[in-house]
């Protein structure tokens, strides 16, 4: 938004996020690892850089004004925004038990796709219901060599289908009727002991080199409610340029319902919300919008954009 020369204040508790949560990231371009906090710097750093204003707050309303302006309120100030891009993320629900805290990124985590390629050729277990769980473990049973799905029930509470599907997996075992009570490791996740969760007297301990925490997430939208609509999982609804359904207003990241969440893919849809908002800005001011249609700027140009 800056390098298009327009005023942008990004309001946040916090810099970053989960991925401050994570230790090694992979996948993000230009890197072959690096860390969630360090990947947070150099991005605060670059757009620093270009005049971005950072302001350490908590949002708690957003209203619609008159003459095309929005009326940002935050905990101890107000603010007038002409377009406002939503990046607010979610946060995943904890399992709330011992170890849980200590071994966070030390083999506790909390998106498999993010970080089951750390654990290639190791064992792996995944605790939670539903199909997020499921799909995790059969995403895991092609890096991990064996692979843990630890259920609540005595089946899983899912598409018949895909529990099909796992266990024609020869490397994925379902532990019915089991709830982890403890986490346990020596400087990085060792164990988890298992318990019955109507006959809690009954623990076992499992051995593995990872957890990933499948229990779905929280989300905090109260305060733009009115103004976007939401899923049944409680995500902003965009289209593919990132808007919501109030002109003006742009979403990206986890709290959409874009699928695959991951830090590149939300840097994508952030670019694509910046975007967009700049030209619905230019639009006000009665200037033409940026061209995001390259075929359509080939055939201005008498260019051939054929591969």
């Amino acid at each position: 938004m800056r390098r298009q020369n327009l005023k942008s204040l990004v309001i946040t508790k916090d810099i970053g996020g989960q991925a401050l949560l994570t230790d090694s990231i992979e996948n993000y371009p230009g890197f072959s690892s690096i860390s969630g906090f360090e990947l947070v710097n150099k991005i605060k750093d670059q757009a620093s850089k270009y005049g971005v204003e950072f302001l350490y707050d908590e949002v708690i309303h957003i209203s619609q004004e008159e003459e095309e302006a929005f009326l940002v309120k935050t905990k101890n100030s107000e603010y007038l925004a002409v377009s406002i891009i939503l990046a607010i993320g979610k946060i995943p629900r904890d399992l709330n038990v011992e170890g849980e805290s200590e071994f966070k990124n030390r083999g506790v985590s909390y998106c498999a796709v993010c970080d089951g390629p750390l654990y290639a050729g190791k064992s792996a277990a995944v605790v939670g219901v539903g199909e997020q769980a499921l799909e995790s473990a059969i995403f895991l049973s092609n890096i991990a060599k064996k692979v843990y799905l630890i259920q609540r029930t005595e089946k899983p509470v899912c598409d018949e289908d895909k529990v099909t599907s796992l266990l024609r997996l020869g490397n994925v075992e379902i532990v019915h009727r089991r709830v982890i009570s403890k986490i346990k490791g020596n400087g990085k996740l060792e164990s988890v002991d298992l318990s019955d969760p109507i006959q809690p007297g009954i623990v076992e301990n499992l051995k593995i080199d990872a957890l990933f925490v499948e229990m779905g997430y929280t989300t905090r939208i109260e305060f733009v409610k009115n103004l976007v609509s939401t899923n049944s999982k409680n995500e902003i609804v965009i289209d593919q340029n990132g808007k919501t359904i109030t002109d003006g207003i742009f979403a990206c990241g986890d709290i959409t319902n874009i699928p695959y969440k991951q830090a590149v893919i939300s840097a994508g849809q952030g670019a694509i919300a910046a975007l967009s908002a700049y030209n619905y800005i230019q639009k006000l001011r009665g200037k033409p919008a940026s061209i995001n249609d390259w075929k359509k700027l080939g055939q201005q140009n008498n260019v051939d954009f054929k591969l």
